[in-house]
C-alpha cells in the first residue's frame, strides 16, 4: 500500500524513489512486523488470558512441561496479524505472488485456528481431527499449488542443490508435488513447536535464509551470474519473507524462556505452510529439505519411533518423540535444547546458501 500511494509520486519528488527498492522495502516490512508484535504483544498475552486460552498439556508428555498448563497459545494469530499487515503496507500488491503466499498462509492459519478453539477453548481433546485437518490442508495446498502453476511463464522444472545442469520437468505433476512440499513443512513446523522459542527461532532463519534467495531468484542479472532459475516477480516475496523473519522476532520475545504465550497450530501450521509455498515460489523446494532440516528431523523422529514401535511391539528408538523430548528425557534443560537445535539450524542455513555457488 506505502508502494503504490508514494511511489508514483517519485516523478514529483525524486526522494519517494526509494520506495522501488525491493531491499528497502524488505527492511521496512521486517521493522514493521517486528514493532506490532513488540507492541501488541502484552494486549494479546491478557486478552488470551482473560478468554481462558490457556495451554493444554498431555498426561504423557515430559514431567516438568505441567507447570506450563494455563499459558496463553493461540499466539500465532498475533504473528500472522503482523506479518499480513507489514506485507500489505510495504509489498508491490499487484503481484500475483504475493497474494498466493497470503492466500495459503492464511488459509493453514484458519486450519490452526479452529484447531487451536476447539481444543483449547470447546476442550475437544482431538481438536479438528486427523483426517478432518490433513483434508483441509491438501485442499488450501492444492489451490496454492494451482495458483502457482498458473502464472504466465512459471517453471515447473524442480533445482536439485549442487547440481545445475539437473533440473527435471515434472508438468502437470508439479502440482501434487508443491502440494507435498506445503503440506509436509507445515506439519513439520508443528511436530518441532514443544519447547519455548524452539520452533520460532528456526522458521525466523529459514525465513531469513529464503529471504536472500527470493531476492536472486527475482533479479535477472544475479540469477544468471549464479545460475539458478529466474522467476520473473518473485522478488517481492522478499518482502514477504521480512515479515516472516520480524514478527518472529517480536514473537520470540515473549515466547522464549520461560514462554508468555505460545503460538499453538495456528502459528505453526501457517509459518510451516508460508515457508513451503515461498519455497515453491522461489524454485528452491528440495533445498526446504536442508534450510529447514531441523523440522525434517524432527518429523522424522516421529515417523520413526511410530513406525519402530508398532514393527517391534512397544519398543522404542528414543524416549519420547519428537527428538527434542528425547533430550530433555535425557538431563538437558530446557533453553539449551532450543539454542542447541538453533545452532543446528543456522549451520544448515550456511550449507543452503553455499549451494548458490556449489553448481
Amino acid at each position: 500500500m506505502i508502494y503504490h500511494i508514494f511511489y508514483p509520486l517519485a516523478s514529483t519528488f525524486t526522494a519517494f524513489n526509494v520506495f522501488r527498492y525491493i531491499t528497502f522495502r524488505t527492511i521496512y516490512a521486517g521493522l514493521t512486523a517486528l514493532l506490532i508484535c513488540f507492541f501488541l504483544g502484552p494486549w494479546v498475552i491478557r486478552k488470551l488470558q482473560e478468554m481462558q486460552v490457556g495451554q493444554f498439556i498431555r498426561e504423557d508428555g515430559p514431567a516438568n512441561h505441567h507447570k506450563k498448563a494455563g499459558t496463553p497459545t493461540m499466539g500465532g494469530s498475533l504473528v500472522i496479524f503482523s506479518v499480513m499487515v507489514s506485507t500489505f503496507l510495504w509489498a508491490q500488491l499487484t503481484n500475483p505472488y504475493v497474494w498466493i503466499v497470503l492466500f495459503c498462509t492464511l488459509g493453514f492459519c484458519a486450519i490452526g485456528f479452529i484447531d487451536d478453539y476447539l481444543k483449547q477453548v470447546k476442550k475437544c481433546n482431538l481438536g479438528f481431527g486427523v483426517r478432518a485437518k490433513f483434508l483441509f490442508q491438501g485442499l488450501v495446498a492444492l489451490m496454492t499449488a494451482v495458483f502457482v502453476y498458473i502464472v504466465p511463464d512459471f517453471s515447473t522444472q524442480v533445482t536439485l542443490p549442487f547440481f545445475k545442469n539437473i533440473q527435471p520437468d515434472l508438468g502437470p505433476a508439479y502440482i501434487p508435488f508443491a502440494m507435498l512440499v506445503i503440506v509436509g513443512t507445515s506439519n513439520a513446523v508443528n511436530l518441532t513447536d514443544g519447547l519455548d522459542g524452539l520452533a520460532i527461532g528456526p522458521v525466523i532463519i529459514a525465513a531469513g535464509t529464503y529471504m536472500l534467495f527470493a531476492y536472486v531468484a527475482g533479479h535477472v542479472k544475479i540469477a544468471q551470474y549464479l545460475q539458478v532459475q529466474y522467476v520473473a516477480g518473485s522478488g517481492e516475496i522478499t518482502v514477504f519473507c521480512a515479515t516472516l523473519a520480524g514478527a518472529g522476532l517480536g514473537f520470540l520475545w515473549f515466547n522464549s524462556y520461560p514462554a508468555q504465550m505460545f503460538m499453538g497450530d495456528t502459528g505453526s501450521l501457517s509459518l510451516g505452510a508460508a515457508l513451503g509455498a515461498v519455497a515453491v515460489i522461489t524454485k528452491q523446494e528440495i533445498l526446504l529439505v536442508i534450510v529447514g532440516g531441523l523440522f525434517v528431523i524432527e518429523a522424522l523422529s516421529v515417523i520413526f519411533q511410530v513406525g519402530f514401535f508398532k514393527m517391534t511391539h512397544g519398543r522404542r528408538i528414543f524416549k519420547m518423540a519428537p527428538l527434542h523430548h528425547h533430550f530433555e528425557l535425557k538431563g538437558w534443560e530446557e533453553p539449551k535444547v532450543c539454542v542447541r537445535f538453533w545452532i543446528i539450524s543456522i549451520t544448515l542455513a550456511l550449507i543452503s546458501l553455499s549451494t548458490l555457488k556449489l553448481r
